[in-house]
């Protein structure tokens, strides 16, 4: 008897919608929140985005590991508050209007003022709030818009001054110049993690310069793949020990001095006159190629110095030194204490007057130019192409370049050791960005540029005398009317540029300085900002720092989770946060960036509505991406979703409920003292996956829950509800369907918990249909419930192994099965299983009756003498010896594929083996050396490592017309489908068929009669009906509904 089919497919889709009606008419999530009120606080910063653009698929992703985490810890029991926040300041905004406005942000405050550009950037600050509200509700994901954080709020942004004055008064803050990344579009420099986060391969012109020595008729060659920076050269660096050779060039008639290691690379033959060392070269003076700034020579300029990181990799090994646009160029001038220093280029690339022949050109068109100025001067030696990585701003897609910025930084050199003491607090989830990309990022810190020369920001609040130069920093609204006697409600620019105020007995008057903060310091300052810290929440703020869990993508190991750690470990000498979960870069299926433009990728409400938020959810943290690994979205592998998970567990439901309607079962009907062999194994599975979940979940690792409740999933629907189906088709309610009632009801209850942090949407809506089996007043939402504990007392580990195994010889019999071409409904004599293990044997013993069913066996025999049956085999593990032995594994994978039995015997009982060869040793683990079982020959034994069968595939004429009775039932079962009966129907059966298949038909007419719900079965030779063909022989049948 088989399940009926439903009326009409289960639309995912539509259930999502009702449950989103639900939530939003019963307040379930402020409810959720609400009841956990007095419990321990659970807190979870969540990053803020810009809302100048739509939500993609990126979003989404971390959008599901936010909601994953606060839903578990909150049915937990603890009170997790979740706070939408906005990033309403910076480049993104004000590239925005720049480009709305048609002209640059300098032109447009001209035009109208610094209140009428802030204005025009608050303007679309949420411009796109009412879809980024509509998507993540989609998505199913929990969080407060109504009580949203904004960075622009004066509120905010008075935390972020008291964030700045902490720091002043530690003396961590600083003005200094130095040679920053610079979007010349935008016409301000960029924090150093800004500027790593768009490298793109560029052409670039490459010249050869030649500058001629003062005291002799020789030259330097010096090596650039920036020309526009010659014209600002005020040195040549060369390296102490490296080897220079003086040649003369035939066709020009000079000498020239370049590296030894790096002549062959610009001569095939040449003549060399003398050989030098690098310090022979320094304090040698030359003449500059360009005469704007030859007066830069008082000053020390035009000379030639050295530094160790002058290479000889590529180039001349004569480096060109430009102190205003190359960091390495500026320190090495200053470590000779020359006072040279030019900068002929503006914030947006463009050359000054200084520069006559070049004014007002944009460096990189300049590039064509000088390169003609050289040649026309005598002074090019070569011109050259060449390919590279070269940075380009985030926001504009532009090139930037480095130049020497007066800005104010963070000393983060100072208290480098601090961030380094936070990062070992943190649980870093995938665990290697610790000590790899963040360990190796931080390692690496250094001062931290947060000024900008923009409008819309949060203002430095500095104020420095304009006579005595002394400085005060201010560090709240309060502070700043005591200074100036003046109440503001606002901190934009507006409204406190224009404040000034005196110190009594000092002369001068304070004005405040014009840059703006970083972007990254106001959303590094989000934890104590959020909570207008210190002027409010102290308490709270303080029971819950660090936070318990922050999640976002890869590339904000060098952004956000960057200036969390900066200013918590300078502020508190604390991390941010204990543990994070970091994404990985979502691609689109090409391996391409997703794009609009191309229209590679669906957009993520669009495959919402075709297959559902949970399916994207499951699809999402069922892949690399929760491993920080990149993954090519595939909307297949969403649809893959809702066939591998949603939909069994769906029809595990409907398959419940179907019967238990029939037979009227309620939870007053509930037992737990089942004595059936499978509900108490499935009993005990589900106390398993709850504690591997917690366990998981303790430790963030997402990656490790979802695949086990998929599995889960399958052996509930594929295993146990198939397994004992017949159970549930007897009449009346006796006590075992009783306790098959009671087993799936528990399971799928407890299921619907355990999803409900991942699976929201469908949890819920199985969890609503399963309470109404009960006439207690169940809650309204699975989301208000407790997550389910394991209970210790239900687990059975030999239980649960014994049917592990049991699936496993399932899957090897129908293997052998199949490669001896003998179909499942045909029966065999007898199966041997083998495996040395006794106890497991016999606990196999009382599972006996589900493998003669599943295999269609008469018999079972159970061996421990594996050795009569099998051979064992060794394989290397190379994916893992390959790392580890390197060349050596060639030497070492010969002698491990010939290991003996006793050599694998000692292996599997001591996980270990120590190997000679060629007298070198080495010790080998049991993960390092695959154990293959392997039938002997001659024999029908199959094995998959785990456990062993030897299966009789002989075909008897007596078990022929066995399976002819089981073909036979089968055709049966499909026209019951097509003429859409009940599971109860019983029915009238009429066949017509030659004599063979008569027989089979007679011999096993209890069989077919039971199976098929026949009352009457009778043979009628001049009946025509459905036709069917079992083995080649034709048969005539139908079928007749009975009334009841």
């Amino acid at each position: 008897m088989t399940d009926s089919p439903s009326k009409a497919p289960f639309s995912f889709v539509d259930m999502e919608h009702e449950i989103l009606d639900f939530w939003s008419r019963t307040d379930a999530f402020e409810e959720s929140v609400k009841k956990n009120k007095s419990k321990k606080p659970f807190i979870f910063y969540d990053g803020p985005p810009f809302a100048t653009g739509l939500p993609h698929h990126g979003h989404l992703v971390a959008s599901t590991i936010k909601d994953i985490v606060p839903r578990y810890w909150t049915m937990k029991g603890f009170h997790v508050i979740r706070r939408f926040g906005w990033d309403c300041h910076g480049l993104p905004i004000e590239h925005e209007i720049d480009k709305q406005l048609g002209m640059s942000a300098q032109e447009a405050v001209t035009e109208l003022g610094v209140a009428g550009y802030n204005n025009e950037c608050r303007s679309i600050v949420q411009r796109y709030v009412k879809e980024w509200r509509h998507t993540i509700s989609r998505i199913g994901r929990w969080v407060d818009f109504d009580n949203d954080y904004k960075t622009m709020d004066p509120w905010y942004m008075e935390s972020v001054w008291w964030v700045f004055k902490q720091l002043w008064d530690k003396g961590l803050i600083y003005q200094g110049v130095k040679v920053m990344p610079l979007s010349t579009s935008l016409g301000t420099p960029l924090a150093n993690f800004e500027a790593t986060s768009n490298y793109q391969d560029v052409q670039d012109p490459a010249v050869t310069v030649l500058f001629e020595l003062e005291d002799s008729d020789a030259y330097l060659a010096v090596w650039t793949t920036t020309p526009w920076t010659l014209p600002s050269n005020l040195a040549i660096c060369v390296g102490n020990d490296i080897e220079y050779v003086l040649i003369e060039d035939k066709e020009s008639n000079k000498k020239i001095y370049m590296a030894k290691e790096r002549v062959s690379h610009y001569f095939d033959d040449i003549e060399v006159i003398k050989t030098i060392k690098g310090s022979d070269l320094v304090q040698q003076r030359y003449k500059p190629v360009f005469p704007y700034f030859s007066d830069q020579v008082k000053d020390g300029a035009f000379v030639v110095l050295s530094d160790d990181y002058v290479t000889t990799d590529s180039g001349t090994g004569l480096v060109h030194q430009a102190p205003a646009f190359g960091e390495d160029d500026l320190r090495v001038i200053k470590s000779y204490g020359i006072s040279a220093m030019v900068c002929p280029v503006d914030l947006h690339g463009k050359f000054t007057d200084e520069v006559s022949d070049f004014s007002g050109m944009y460096v990189k068109d300049a590039d064509k130019k000088i390169i003609e100025y050289l040649k026309a001067n005598n002074s090019l030696l070569r011109q050259e192409v060449i390919q590279h990585s070269y940075p380009y701003c985030y926001r504009s897609n532009t090139p930037l370049i480095y130049r020497a910025i007066p800005s104010w930084y963070v000393r983060v050199t100072d208290f480098k050791h601090k961030l380094i003491d936070a990062n070992e607090q943190i649980n870093w989830v995938p665990d290697h960005i610790k000590e790899g990309r963040f360990g190796n990022w931080i390692e690496g810190a250094i001062d931290w540029a947060i000024s900008r020369n923009r409008v819309w920001g949060t203002p430095l609040p500095i104020w420095i005398n304009d006579v005595t130069e002394n400085v005060i920093c201010i560090g709240s609204i309060q502070e700043l009317e005591v200074y100036t006697g003046s109440k503001v409600s606002d901190l934009h620019r507006e409204f406190v540029d224009d404040l000034t105020f005196s110190i009594d007995g000092e002369e001068g008057v304070y004005r405040r300085i014009e840059e703006v903060l970083d972007c990254w310091f106001e959303s590094g300052s989000m934890p104590y900002a959020q909570l207008h810290y210190p002027f409010e929440n102290e308490q709270l703020f303080e029971d819950g720092f660090p936070a318990e869990f922050i999640a976002e993508g890869l590339d904000q190991t060098r952004g956000w989770f960057y200036t969390l750690t900066v200013l918590a470990a300078g502020l508190f000498e604390k991390p941010a946060f204990r543990n994070v979960i970091v994404n990985g870069m979502v691609m689109a299926e090409d391996g391409k960036k997703m794009s609009k433009s191309l229209r590679n990728y669906t957009p993520p409400d669009e495959l919402m509505e075709k297959y559902g938020a949970d399916a994207l959810r499951l699809y999402s943290i069922n892949s690399g991406l929760v491993k920080g690994e990149e993954q090519r979205f595939s909307d297949l592998g969403v649809r893959d979703m809702v066939r591998r998970a949603l939909l069994p567990w769906y029809n595990a439901y409907s398959f419940f409920n179907t019967y238990a309607v029939i037979d009227k079962w309620t939870l007053e009907n509930l037992t737990h003292d089942s004595q059936n062999i499978l509900d108490r194994w499935l009993i005990s599975r589900i106390q398993t996956l709850k504690n591997n979940v917690a366990k998981e979940m303790e430790k963030y690792r997402l990656f490790n829950v979802v695949p086990q409740l998929f599995s889960f999933i399958e052996d509930l629907t594929n295993w146990y509800i198939r397994l004992n189906r017949t159970r549930y088709w007897g009449k009346g309610l006796g006590e075992d369907k009783v306790s098959a009632f009671s087993t799936l009801y528990i399971v799928l209850m407890d299921l619907s918990k355990l999803m409900a942090p991942f699976a929201p949407f469908l949890s819920d809506y199985l969890y609503q249909r399963l309470s109404e089996f009960s006439k207690d007043n169940e809650l309204s939402s699975v989301h208000l419930c407790g997550y389910p504990e394991p209970d210790a007392t239900c687990i059975d580990e030999r239980l649960e192994l014994a049917v592990d195994r049991m699936q496993q010889v399932i899957l090897l019999g129908r293997q052998k099965r199949e490669e001896s071409k003998i179909g499942l409904r045909t029966p065999l004599n007898k199966m041997t299983i083998i495996n040395k293990d006794k106890e497991l044997l016999n606990d196999m013993r009382s599972l006996e009756g589900y493998l003669k069913d599943e295999l269609n066996i008469y018999e079972i025999e159970y061996r421990s003498d594996e050795e009569k049956f099998i051979r064992l085999r060794a394989k290397p593990n190379f994916p893992l010896l390959g790392k580890r032995l390197g060349k050596r594994m060639k030497i070492f994978a010969p002698r491990i594929s010939k290991l003996t039995t006793d050599e694998i015997g000692y292996l599997l009982e001591n996980h270990e083996l120590e190997i000679s060869v060629d007298g070198g040793k080495e010790l080998f683990s049991i993960n390092e050396i695959e154990v293959l079982q392997e039938g002997r020959e001659g024999s029908n034994t199959i094995s998959n490592s785990k456990i062993s069968i030897d299966l009789d595939c002989t075909v008897t004429p007596e078990l022929k017309r066995a399976g002819y009775a089981r073909e036979f039932v089968n055709r049966i079962q499909r026209l019951r489908k097509d003429l859409d009966l009940s599971v109860s129907d019983r029915i009238e059966l009429h066949y017509n068929t030659e004599d063979s298949l008569k027989s089979a038909i007679e011999e096993h007419i209890d069989y077919i009669k039971n199976e098929t719900l026949s009352i009457n079965v009778s043979f009628n030779e001049t009946l025509s009906g459905a036709n069917a063909e079992i083995d080649g022989i034709s048969v005539d049948f139908n079928i007749k509904k009975l009334s009841n």
